[in-house]
């Protein structure tokens, strides 16, 4: 089994709150950290009622400080929504307060629909997207040591943040982001937990067009993957309803709270509906632990993916937490 990490998109379930998904994170983290998890990272996200992380750096901050041994890092920070040296200081101030267990990962897209990356955004919607790999390697920059008259910002300096070892991560679900990972030498997570559709092309273009930097020799691939893990197949298809209609709201247009499970919801969906369905979510493992664990193997078979990324979006935060704990216990037992 490869290593095992989790995004955590802190899910706002139907009749809840920020709050509570915001203690349900952490609750989650602490209980990671115990289970021997690899990484623990948070997604950017801006406007859907549904998700609360919409502040990475601080939600970072609170998970490092509840835990020991992950590493805690973004999962990813939407970079054109921020200027390159605040998110330098953001981030060295963190590897400052918790070093050696902080990652920063980049995405160019919004995280948010078009009218809220508007009142985001920092330049123009199409300048933003244009300016990312600029704005990678201006981060990577502060995070030098400094030198004499260095571009592209000569005086300016990260403080905290120069010097410091932040490993930085190319997130996509893309050519363009696989193809920016290989060229500077960057880790590449492939957001597949929702974005399937170019995730071998990917992947064989990052493998095969990496340089290796000083940053890292070989290429290195994570890959998202949902996981529902219950005490039966039944029970976790069931539970898996609550991002398939999730899913479905915000196509419509309607975003909305994560909604509780729904039993016999796939007799409710159009074909058309059950197609986008089954393409998006098709990197998934959904049943018993047997189950979950075929469905792992398969996939790392399939891809060669150095390690796996999970996220189990789940309505009542108790089933959240025992999914992750069955994973854990079948990792242990692969």
């Amino acid at each position: 089994m490869v290593p095992l990490s989790i995004l955590d998109l802190s899910p706002v379930s139907a009749g809840s709150s920020g709050a509570v998904a915001l203690r349900n994170s952490l609750d989650l983290a602490r209980l990671a950290d115990d289970l021997g998890f690899t990484r623990y990272w948070v997604a950017e996200h801006h406007n859907l009622p549904s998700i609360a992380s919409s502040a990475p750096d601080i939600l970072i901050g609170q998970i490092a400080a509840v835990t020991s041994h992950m590493r805690i890092g973004s999962g990813g920070v939407m970079l054109p929504n921020h200027a390159p040296l605040v998110i330098a200081e953001q981030f060295g101030t963190l590897e400052s307060l918790y070093p050696g267990r902080i990652d920063l990962a980049v995405g160019r897209a919004p995280g948010t629909d078009p009218l809220t990356a508007r009142a985001l955004r920092r330049h123009h919607a199409g300048d933003a997207a244009d300016a990312f790999p600029q704005d990678v390697l201006e981060v990577l920059h502060y995070f030098e040591p400094p030198r004499a008259g260095d571009a592209p910002r000569p005086g300016v300096r990260a403080v905290p943040g120069e010097g410091l070892r932040v490993p930085v991560w190319i997130l996509g679900s893309s050519l363009f982001g696989a193809s920016l990972a290989a060229a500077l030498g960057l880790p590449y997570a492939f957001a597949s937990h929702f974005a399937p559709a170019q995730l071998m092309d990917a992947i064989a273009l990052y493998r095969r067009e990496f340089t290796p930097s000083d940053h890292l020799g070989h290429p290195y691939v994570m890959l998202g993957f949902n996981v529902i893990a219950t005490d039966t197949d039944e029970d976790a298809r069931n539970l898996f309803t609550s991002i398939q209609q999730a899913f479905l709201n915000l196509r419509r247009g309607q975003p909305a709270q994560l909604p509780p499970p729904v039993a016999g919801f796939g007799e409710t969906m159009t074909p058309a509906e059950r197609g986008m369905l089954e393409q998006a979510l098709a990197c998934s493992a959904v049943g018993s632990p047997e189950t979950v664990r075929r469905g792992v193997e398969a996939f790392v078979a399939r891809t060669g993916a150095d390690e796996l990324i999970v996220t189990s979006q789940i309505y009542e935060h108790a089933a959240r937490v025992r999914s992750y704990e069955i994973l854990a216990q079948v990792a242990e037992q692969a």
